[in-house]
């Protein structure tokens, strides 16, 4: 009896271990799915556009401070063909990256990639940073011992850029790293969506008054039609929007389980008045860049490099499309360090740049102006007032913040600009406030 018994159960675990493998092969969960898809995306990325090892990068910034199911992902790199392929356990929730030149990774899923690339821009010629490739660092001993101080760079840094009167004047890098690395900016990437937009300002193609009903008809038939380019620079739409990552949200679903991803954040519907709370939301820089390149007959592929990388020398810049080659402006542009702060510095100089006035004039005043409903937090240009680490505002200094410890600090009283890129997860705490301060004391003592 007992054997029948056992017999019967085994049999029943067997169709049921047989039942879920399959359900795991037809239709894996989300979770997986986004696992697999930031894997991939991730790797890829850092692949073929930073020059990193695969093995590494999956390893240290995919699997050691990522989510647990993570360190069961495996990838194949094809350099041939030029994608990244991840998987769970070997064999469920497949995904694919694909790289294309001058655009970057993008995750497919059903919709085919076009076959869109850029071409490079040329390297920056000799001479003095910021016109040419070469820096001059500060030989001052002060400067030279903030700049090896680990606590002040913090844990899992990658690169310190520091920039002073127009400069570059410090700078160290991690092991592996170095100036000629491209990193990802995560979040900082918003900041550039806005610059862009102030540049077709400039052009006479856009204004921050605009509302999105030209990208977006659906919103003309409820509340969304009065959005404005303003309150979705502000986050101040109203619209629903869950920002954690993590889990399956909508920042996890957009990035890594949609192929047309301002359509995704579009379909959010009004949560609150316009205006009248801050809700912070990837959803509004991809939708906002959307708008941007439809304000351009050739959908604006092209733009950031022509516009903005080329006359401020960032040779290294990319921002990264989903499948319907619209910009992912919310999250995804890799740069070298010091091409990071030639944007700092872009926006210290009120965007004028080389002696021409790239921005419009006084839009840089506007985009530093804080957001009324945001406590103090945030500013109308994608830029934060709130220090690093959740610290208060700091005299009159802007931030650029991005996932996992990337910080450009922005401070016009002290004519600097301070870059720190890395892997440094947010509940570490790190902030590059103290690191800033130092390095004002060190100069200015």
């Amino acid at each position: 009896m007992f054997r029948k018994v056992l017999k019967t159960v085994g049999g029943v675990a067997v169709l049921g271990a047989t039942g879920l493998v399959g359900y795991l092969l037809i239709s894996p969960p989300n979770l997986l799915k986004v696992g697999t898809n930031y894997s991939a995306k991730i790797v890829c990325s850092n692949v073929f556009i930073a020059g990193r090892d695969p093995d590494e990068v999956l390893t240290l910034d995919v699997q050691a401070p990522g989510h647990p199911l993570l360190k069961h992902v495996s990838i194949k790199v094809d350099r041939k063909a030029q994608t990244v392929q991840a998987r769970l356990f070997r064999f469920f929730a497949p995904a694919t990256s694909q790289f294309r030149q001058g655009l970057g990774c993008t995750n497919v899923h059903d919709a085919p990639l076009s076959a869109q690339t850029l071409e490079a821009l040329d390297p920056l010629p000799a001479g003095l940073w910021p016109n040419g490739s070469d820096v001059a660092l500060s030989q001052d001993p002060k400067v030279q011992t903030v700049m090896s101080d680990d606590s002040l760079l913090g844990d899992g840094y990658r690169a310190v850029v520091v920039v002073r009167n127009g400069r570059i004047v410090a700078e160290r890098y991690a092991e592996g790293f170095d100036a000629d690395t491209p990193l990802l900016g995560w979040s900082m990437t918003k900041t550039v969506t806005a610059g862009l937009i102030g540049i077709l300002i400039d052009a006479g193609r856009m204004n921050v008054s605009d509302t999105l009903v030209d990208s977006f008809p659906q919103w003309a038939e409820d509340a969304r039609r009065d959005i404005t380019v303003a309150d979705m620079l502000a986050m101040t739409s109203g619209l629903q929007w869950n920002e954690e990552y993590g889990d399956v949200s909508d920042v996890t679903r957009m990035l890594y389980l949609s192929d047309d991803m301002a359509d995704f954040a579009a379909d959010r519907v009004p949560e609150t008045d316009v205006g009248a709370d801050f809700n912070y939301s990837s959803g509004t820089s991809t939708v906002l860049s959307r708008v941007w390149q439809d304000k351009l007959s050739d959908g604006g592929l092209t733009y950031p490099r022509d516009a903005l990388f080329a006359p401020l020398g960032m040779t290294s810049a990319i921002v990264e499309t989903d499948v319907s080659d619209t910009f992912i402006g919310s999250s995804y542009m890799y740069a070298t360090a010091r091409d990071w702060a030639r944007y700092g510095q872009f926006l210290l100089q009120k965007g004028v740049w080389g002696g021409v006035q790239v921005l419009p004039e006084g839009f840089v005043d506007w985009m530093f102006e804080p957001v009324a409903v945001s406590d103090g937090k945030y500013a109308k240009g994608h830029l934060w007032l709130e220090a690093p680490g959740d610290l208060p505002p700091f005299e009159d200094a802007v931030w650029l913040q991005g996932h996992d410890g990337q910080f450009i600090g922005i401070f016009p009283s002290h004519d600097m600009v301070v870059v720190r890129m890395g892997l440094t997860p947010s509940r570490l705490g790190y902030s590059s406030l103290p690191l800033a301060k130092e390095l004002f004391s060190a100069f200015e003592n």
